[in-house]
């Protein structure tokens, strides 16, 4: 075998390598994660346990309004905060892709950027998660109706306008 055949072949188990460990990450758009659907209360609110966010991992949600399905996640940050953010940002929500998570990290799977845990909702445009108003009631996280509501811009993939 000559030396280019050599490095070509090297370079093709290199390449193979490479794309099973971009496939294993789970950021890949194969990797998406079934949300879980959210119910308002009668008060117009969505309750979460904040023990259901102690091992850290983004759980992933869906709120359905107005027939538009809004993405969002919840995670406690590795500073012990809980974040909330929808599942999209300024720059690549039309994409419809949204984030993966991968340690301390929240992966745009339409670009690739990553972004660490600890600035999420405090970190705002370009393609950080776009921040999800919450707070903190006793043992809950609680969001309104209407702080959902906000990002429904960022899901409306049928009026094809800017958000």
């Amino acid at each position: 075998m000559n030396k280019n055949k050599k490095y070509m072949s090297a370079f093709m188990l290199i390449m193979a390598i490479a794309l099973l460990i971009i496939s294993a990450s789970g950021c890949s758009k194969g990797g998406d994660i079934s949300p879980e659907k959210v119910v308002l209360s009668e008060e117009g609110l969505v309750r979460f346990p904040v023990s259901d966010f102690d091992d850290g991992k983004a759980r992933y949600y869906l709120f359905e309004n107005n027939g538009i399905h809004t993405r969002f996640f919840i995670l406690r940050s590795s500073d012990g905060v809980i974040r909330t953010a929808f599942d999209a940002c300024d720059v690549c929500w039309r994409s419809g892709k949204g984030y993966a998570q991968q340690d301390d990290y929240m992966i745009c799977r339409n670009c690739g950027m990553n972004f660490r845990s600890t600035g999420i909702n405090i970190i705002r445009g370009g393609c950080n998660p776009a921040p999800l108003t919450s707070k903190i009631d006793g043992e809950y996280i609680v969001i309104s109706k209407t702080d959902l509501a906000e990002g429904e811009t960022y899901f409306d993939f049928k009026s094809g306008g800017d958000k």
